[in-house]
């Protein structure tokens, strides 16, 4: 038997103002078995009579509707009915920092809403769309109590690895001396555990390069909304970009980056190419470059989000002589990425969010501050 049919389907209300929308939405959730339409609202007064009878697992929310603008009635569900909200929205520059915003007021994800022109396309918003709805399922915010596990995969898709992007480390060959280089990979409940971890950080921390799980056209918002925030200077990925102390750059949605190295010091290649680990950008590709081209000088830390990518090339980090971090259980939104790199035991250290900056320039000294060994 599987978990799919052990357990009762996520039930996921929709909410925009387009019937076609709704109609394509609920078309795309519908394929996977794990999940269930349980309402649609043309708008928010209309959600909110539905959630008077019957309260959702998870709100699939549009912000820019008539009336009540989603923004609004996402700030009156966290402060009555706390939920997980995936946030949908349409890839424009206000459209993307009102995602942003929707973020910090308490959303889980945000996803871009689908443009299916064509059968690849429309695969690869199904398992953004599933995928990102079920790890909202199983986000801290859900009120239903039940275990936080993590289900398998029900999409049929092939899951590529960072073979298809950068041939695997050559371990015999040392790596020439270079710098200190932090690598972050993030997803479900990533934004805000980010905000927290970069915007601590000192104008002297090493040089840091960030993948986190978001569409393309909302991490140049994201970017700009925490370099307004932090200390050091926070940038969306260009390739050709240098890197340098005091210095975060977040890889742009839907591309990969890869970390490389030059005699002036550190500097980020954009890259396209398939999904690896189910996403692009993917934190195995990141983190495997880091282990080809920082090696000994590489820190690979894996915060809160759904799935494994990152944990296999995590191993890879520690193999070449880095050091390796795994947020913890109790302070991850969804313990999917990090749990996964503790069980397969690539983890050198499992640290709660608050510890992680701390952990970072512990590492700019070369020492790793006490945490649980794995």
């Amino acid at each position: 038997m599987t978990i799919a049919s052990r357990q009762q389907p996520v039930k996921v209300l929709i909410v925009d103002d387009s019937a076609s929308a709704r109609m394509m939405l609920r078309r795309i959730i519908e394929t996977d078995p794990s999940l269930q339409v349980s309402g649609m609202a043309q708008d928010a007064y209309a959600a909110a009579r539905i959630m008077k009878t019957e309260l959702p697992d998870v709100i699939l929310l549009d912000l820019e509707m008539p009336g009540m603008d989603g923004m609004t009635f996402l700030r009156r569900i966290m402060q009555q009915h706390p939920l997980p909200v995936v946030i949908c929205s349409t890839l424009t520059d206000e459209g993307s920092v009102r995602s942003v915003e929707a973020m910090e007021a308490g959303a889980v994800d945000v996803i871009r809403k689908p443009t299916l022109h064509d059968a690849s396309a429309k695969l690869e918003a199904t398992v953004r769309i599933c995928d990102a709805l079920q790890a909202a399922a199983m986000s801290r915010s859900r009120q239903r109590a039940g275990p936080r596990h993590q289900p398998l995969p029900l999409l049929p898709t092939q899951k590529l690895t960072a073979d298809e992007i950068l041939p695997p480390p050559n371990f015999a060959r040392p790596v020439a001396p270079g710098p200190l280089v932090v690598c972050i990979g993030a997803s479900t409940g990533g934004t805000e555990a980010l905000r927290e971890v970069l915007c601590a950080l000192p104008v002297d921390c090493p040089p840091v390069l960030v993948v986190q799980h978001m569409p393309k056209g909302f991490t140049g918002a994201f970017a700009r909304r925490l370099d307004s925030l932090a200390a050091v200077r926070i940038r969306e990925g260009e390739d050709g970009m240098t890197v340098s102390t005091g210095e975060v750059v977040i890889a742009p949605g839907d591309s990969h980056m890869i970390l490389r190295h030059r005699v002036s010091g550190y500097y980020v290649r954009i890259a396209g190419g398939p999904n690896v680990s189910r996403h692009r950008p993917s934190v195995d590709v990141l983190f495997r470059s880091a282990a080809t081209t920082a090696g000994r000088n590489g820190l690979g830390i894996l915060l809160t989000g759904m799935g494994d990518d990152g944990a296999t090339c995590m191993g890879e980090i520690r193999k070449a002589g880095g050091a390796t971090i795994a947020q913890d259980e109790a302070t991850s939104v969804v313990f999917g990425m990090p749990g996964e790199a503790v069980r397969k035991g690539h983890a050198q250290q499992v640290l709660p969010l608050t510890k992680i900056t701390a952990a970072i320039m512990a590492f700019a000294r070369k020492t790793l501050p006490e945490g649980s060994a794995t």
